[in-house]
């Protein structure tokens, strides 16, 4: 299991005292303020030296490390209040400001929860099927190879195959989607999911730290430590906001020789509200949007998504389902199709490729046995060469084959480029530098892909590429049909590299990349942002990417682009709540509204708005209509 990052030793401490205090400070000033009992002033005077003392350490150690904080303008407010002897007001001063800790202490301790609510589906206990005998053990003592019953309503707690039994799968802890997903031998389970139907023997494949669940947590909780580029301007915009408040301060009292008007507006403007408001913005967006099942890794990758210039997306596994089906088989030789099949399996059973595996299956519900070459070599992009009994085989692209000295006739052009006119894909193949034949193939379209230019334009992005390895015929076709502005076709995995590499010095915007996060993995690593979707299950997809989609679904994209809007759009609205309370408070200050009493429970008061409004984004919910 992963162990979670350890707080200081004085933490919780420090928080009970913050609590211990703001709730001593309260009675206080509500027993005083509906007169239940009047308390001498030496009882508020003492309160204050009290909460004084934790914001004169705080202030000391931040200067001693060249820092300027908020508790410096705070120090300098209570010191005001003591020297007039205001001490309700100091009071209230120490009231604002241990909700301000709590808060802040309050929010680290969700940082490093971020994700609390998948933690608490990790199974304490699990079934171990060890022979004839069933036998209870705690989770931490699983091995990989373990055998693990599931009942119904039980958690999984690792990840791995299932070896007996069949069940129904709730995978949102992970995906964000509540739809349940069938299980029976041989599919993958994973960490946190739960069964609602059925019975599973699962064997382990990855437990603790290795685990989906135990990933995300670690990818979230660093993620929720790298701070975004506004959150470094507001911390710049405080420490110069604290120095021009306490020059203006003792300008305002140089001339005016009035403490209290100086008072007044120095609680007033305590800045201690946007201090927390704009890190628990980026914090709760994180965390809402690993509930849906987006991993963004960091504040600065959300601050990115709304800014998305260019959006590149690859075709195989993303807009369509990595699953081509085979639709025609033209063979130019005497072989039967058996044996085109039986050879063509034995060029591609070692490649990863989505054609390969799809060539595979198709072999094998034709129950043709599939026979392993004694070499192979495959060049991505292109194709596979094979030996098996000193026959040499080539399957790949009808290019792969000409360049590698394979005669094609111009009768075996014409039914490829037939078949290429109907929009299929082609696999050729070939045998000592005699063409055999192809497979025509086609995958088809997700069912989000057709809306998701559409999506994506509504929220900002100018332009749409689509870069593939297929042919120019079905690059074109299905761009079209999807309304994508550009695409790239007959791409090797160095040339996709190349034109995002000339993109991004020609436009100078940010570049956006969308892929299985596997094959594409070089590709995202390019890019200013990167998607990467199906992630569930996948450790290359988890780690290389900037936004891990957990499931196979497109909308997720535009999801986590609005999600990061409101985000943004939070983060300015804590601004303008600030502005405009502090520009009334001062203005009532000014005009003789408020004293230091007035002016310290005016900044108590409004302290919560933008607070609030940061946590409003725990509300946001995806558009249906996406």
């Amino acid at each position: 299991m992963i162990k979670k990052e350890q707080q200081p030793d004085n933490f919780k401490f420090k928080l009970i005292f913050n609590i211990v205090l703001a709730v001593v400070l309260a009675i206080a000033l509500i027993v005083d303020s509906f007169k239940i009992y009047i308390l001498p002033q030496a009882t508020f005077a003492a309160l204050s030296v009290i909460g004084l003392l934790p914001v004169l350490w705080s202030a000391g150690k931040a200067l001693i490390k060249k820092e300027l904080t908020i508790d410096l303008l705070a120090s300098v407010a209570l010191i005001f209040s003591f020297l007039t002897k205001q001490w309700y007001s100091a009071t209230f001063i120490n009231l604002m400001l241990s909700f301000a800790r709590i808060f802040d202490f309050w929010t680290e301790i969700r940082t490093k929860n971020i994700i609390g609510h998948l933690m608490k589906y990790r199974p304490i206990k699990v079934k171990i099927k060890e022979g004839d005998r069933i036998i209870e053990k705690p989770v931490e003592h699983l091995k990989i190879g373990d055998e693990i019953i599931i009942e119904s309503g039980e958690r999984i707690p690792v990840d791995g195959v299932v070896i007996s039994g069949q069940a129904s799968i709730d995978e949102a802890t992970l995906t964000g989607e509540s739809m349940l997903v069938e299980k029976k031998v041989g599919d993958k389970v994973f960490s946190s999911t739960l069964n609602e139907t059925g019975s599973l023997l699962v064997r382990a494949e990855k437990i603790g730290k290795d685990s989906t669940l135990e990933k995300i947590i670690t990818l979230v909780e660093e993620a929720s430590r790298k701070k975004a580029g506004v959150e470094r301007v507001a911390d710049k915009f405080t420490k110069w906001y604290i120095i021009l408040t306490i020059i203006g301060s003792i300008l305002l009292y140089y001339f005016s020789h009035n403490m209290m008007l100086v008072l007044s507006i120095l609680l007033v403007v305590c800045a201690d509200d946007i201090a927390v408001a704009v890190p628990l913005s980026f914090t709760t967006g994180i965390a809402r949007a690993a509930q849906l099942g987006i991993i963004i890794k960091g504040s600065n990758v959300m601050e990115s998504l709304p800014k998305i210039d260019y959006f590149l997306t690859d075709k195989t596994g993303t807009l369509t389902y990595g699953k081509p089906k085979i639709k025609k088989i033209e063979i130019f030789s005497k072989i039967t199709e058996v044996e085109f099949l039986k050879t063509l399996a034995v060029a591609v059973i070692n490649s990863n490729h989505p054609i390969s595996k799809a060539i595979i299956n198709y072999v094998r519900e034709k129950n043709i046995d599939v026979l392993s070459p004694d070499q192979f070599h495959e060049t991505p992009g292109e194709g596979m060469e094979a030996e098996k009994n000193s026959q040499k085989i080539i399957a790949g692209k009808i290019k792969f084959l000409e360049d590698n000295g394979f005669k094609i006739s111009e009768e075996e052009k014409s039914k490829i480029e037939e078949a290429e006119n109907i929009g299929y894909g082609i696999t050729a193949m070939g045998i000592d530098k005699k063409f055999i034949g192809f497979i025509a193939f086609e995958d088809e379209l997700r069912s989000f892909s057709k809306h998701l230019s559409r999506a994506l334009k509504e929220l900002g992005v100018k332009t749409l590429v689509m870069l593939t390895g297929d042919n120019e015929r079905v690059a074109s076709r299905v761009t079209k049909e999807l309304g994508i502005d550009k695409f790239k076709s007959g791409l090797k995995p160095e040339q996709k590299l190349k034109y995002m590499e000339d993109l991004k010095k020609e436009s100078g915007g940010i570049l956006a990349m969308v892929g299985d996060g596997v094959n594409d993995a070089a590709a995202l690593a390019l890019a200013d942002v990167s998607f990467a979707m199906g992630a569930i299950g996948s450790d290359a997809a988890i780690e290389a990417a900037d936004v891990a989609l957990m499931k196979d679904d497109l909308r997720r994209v535009p999801d986590a682009i609005m999600l990061s809007k409101r985000v943004k759009k939070a983060v300015v609205g804590s601004f303008w709540i600030w502005g405009i309370t502090n520009a009334v408070g001062l203005f009532l200050v000014i005009i003789g509204v408020l004293g230091p009493a007035g002016a310290a429970t005016y900044n108590f008061m409004t302290d919560f708005l933008p607070i609030a409004n940061a946590l409003s984004i725990n509300f946001f919910t995806p558009k249906k209509e996406l």
